[in-house]
C-alpha cells in the first residue's frame, strides 16, 4: 500500500513556503510516498453550483483560501525534495488547454527526475469554469481530449510531428519537448464519483480516485471500474485506486481493510495547521502504519 499526504488546504499552508518545505521533507523522511497539492483557478463569491461531496452543497473552503498554482507549488516542492512522489489532486483539467499543459507536465516531470503523477477531474463548479473559458456542458468532452492529446504529445513521433483533429483542440506536425521520462508519460488518474469518471479512467487513465464514495459502495465500485477496465483490454495489474481519508483515522487496520478492497494507495488528509503540529501529525502516523520501519 502506497500512502500519500495532503496537507491541510483550509488553512492556506500552500501558499508558505517555509511551512511546504519543512512538510515535504519531513514527509520524505517518514517514507510517504508522495505529496498531492489540490486545484481551484479560482473561486466565485455566491457560486450556484453544488459541491457534491457534502451535504451542504458548500466546499470546506473559504472564498479567500490561499490556493496555490498545483504545478508551481509541485515543482517548488521537488527542488526541495530528492525521492518524494509529486502529485496533483484534483487538476480541474477543462480549465487548461492541453498543449501547453502537456509541456508544463512533462517539464516538471524530467526536472524532478520522473516523480510527477497527475489525478484530473472535469470540474464542479460551473463558475469556474466558464471564467477560465471553459462550456461546462461540454467538460467531460473536453477532459476525453485533453487526455487524448496530451498522451499524443508525450509519444514518440516521427520527424513529421504529431497531429491531432478533435472538437476542441487541433495541431498538425506538432513537437512538444521534453518527453515525460516514463515510457506512456505522465501517469494521469481520474478522480470523482459518476459513472461517467469511472469510464473515463478505465477507458484512458492508469488508475481512478473515487471521491466521497465509501463502505460498500467503494467496493462496488472498485469491482465495476476493474471490470471496466478488462473489458477495454487494458492491463488491469497496472491500473490503480486511490482513495482519501482523515489522517488522524488511519490506522494498520485501516490499511489491511483497504488493501483487501483493491485500494493501491491511500492519501492521509492531514488537519493541523501549526508546522510543528503537523510535522508531530506525520510522524504519529508514520509510525502507528509501521511506515519507517518498512
Amino acid at each position: 500500500m502506497k500512502v500519500a499526504v495532503l496537507p491541510p488546504v483550509r488553512f492556506g499552508v500552500g501558499a508558505d513556503p517555509r511551512w511546504m518545505v519543512l512538510y515535504a521533507r519531513h514527509a520524505e523522511t517518514c517514507g510517504f510516498e508522495s505529496l498531492v497539492a489540490i486545484e481551484h483557478p479560482l473561486v466565485v463569491s455566491g457560486y450556484t453550483s453544488r459541491y457534491p461531496y457534502a451535504q451542504s452543497g458548500r466546499m470546506p473552503l473559504a472564498d479567500d483560501c490561499a490556493i496555490p498554482d498545483p504545478i508551481e507549488l509541485l515543482s517548488f516542492v521537488a527542488a526541495a525534495t530528492t525521492t518524494l512522489g509529486l502529485a496533483t489532486g484534483v487538476l480541474v483539467l477543462p480549465a487548461h488547454h492541453p498543449v501547453v499543459l502537456a509541456k508544463r507536465l512533462a517539464t516538471l516531470d524530467v526536472l524532478s527526475g520522473g516523480r510527477l503523477r497527475t489525478c484530473v477531474g472535469v470540474g464542479w463548479m460551473r463558475e469556474e469554469l466558464e471564467a477560465c473559458g471553459a462550456e461546462f456542458a461540454s467538460r467531460g468532452r473536453r477532459a476525453d481530449e485533453a487526455i487524448d492529446a496530451m498522451r499524443l504529445l508525450w509519444s514518440d513521433c516521427s520527424p513529421e510531428g504529431a497531429s491531432f483533429a478533435g472538437e476542441f483542440v487541433r495541431f498538425d506536425h506538432a513537437h512538444s519537448y521534453p518527453k515525460p521520462l516514463r515510457p506512456g508519460g505522465v501517469p494521469i488518474h481520474v478522480g470523482g464519483h459518476s459513472p461517467a469518471s469511472m469510464r473515463r479512467a478505465a477507458r484512458r487513465a492508469d488508475g481512478w480516485q473515487p471521491l466521497g464514495v465509501g463502505g460498500d459502495d467503494l467496493r462496488r465500485a472498485i469491482e465495476d471500474v476493474r471490470r471496466q477496465v478488462a473489458d477495454h483490454g487494458r492491463n488491469g495489474e497496472r491500473f490503480e485506486i486511490t482513495i482519501s481519508a482523515p489522517a488522524s483515522s488511519i490506522t494498520e487496520r485501516t490499511i489491511e481493510k483497504t488493501s483487501a478492497m483493491g485500494v493501491d494507495r491511500l492519501v492521509a488528509t492531514a488537519m493541523e495547521p501549526a508546522i510543528d503540529d503537523a510535522l508531530d501529525e506525520l510522524s504519529a502516523l508514520a509510525d502507528r502504519i509501521g511506515l519507517r520501519a518498512r
